[in-house]
């Protein structure tokens, strides 16, 4: 049986991954969070912790790659 013609775009899928990992801000930038939060805490002084906490954007270098990633 043949394939039907599809009319229009390709609809493509999001990267579930990246959608798990990056937010759109309102202003259009991508925010993620910082690594190195996860274990082995002990040795790392408490004002480097809280700062680990914050989010933060995505350079810019990188922002366009993830922004294909989750088709925005």
């Amino acid at each position: 049986m043949r394939k039907p013609k599809t009319k229009g775009k390709l609809k493509l899928k999001t990267k579930r991954a990246a959608m798990k990992r990056f937010k759109l801000t309102a202003s259009g930038k991508v925010k993620r969070g910082h690594a190195f939060k996860r274990h082995i805490l002990t040795k790392k002084n408490a004002g480097r912790k809280r700062g680990l906490r914050k989010a933060t954007l995505v350079s810019e270098a990188e922002t366009p790659n993830v922004r294909r990633m989750l088709l925005a």
